[in-house]
């Protein structure tokens, strides 16, 4: 499972699941399987719901790791190829 791949990949602390960059990784699975479910389920507004629910705690963890630590934010964000990188 990806998961267990995100585990091996990091350090293996104890205090490594409850880790901001543990919590994103996860929220960001359940993201992407919610959105393969409403492609096939568009008027399933209840798993609608629970998706902007998740990407409302994901954008709250990312905005504080951001705040605290931008070196772990952008390590984070490149790694899940979460957000687009303005180029100029």
């Amino acid at each position: 499972m990806i998961k267990n791949a995100f585990i091996s990949f990091q350090e293996k602390k104890e205090e490594s699941r409850g880790s901001v960059e543990f919590q994103v990784f996860s929220f960001t699975n359940k993201i992407r399987k919610l959105t393969s479910h409403l492609e096939l389920h568009r008027k399933d507004y209840l798993s609608q719901r629970g998706l902007r629910k998740i990407l409302g705690k994901r954008q709250r963890l990312l905005a504080y790791l951001s705040k605290k630590n931008r070196v772990r934010y952008k390590k984070l964000i490149n790694q899940l190829n979460i957000r687009e990188l303005k180029t100029r």
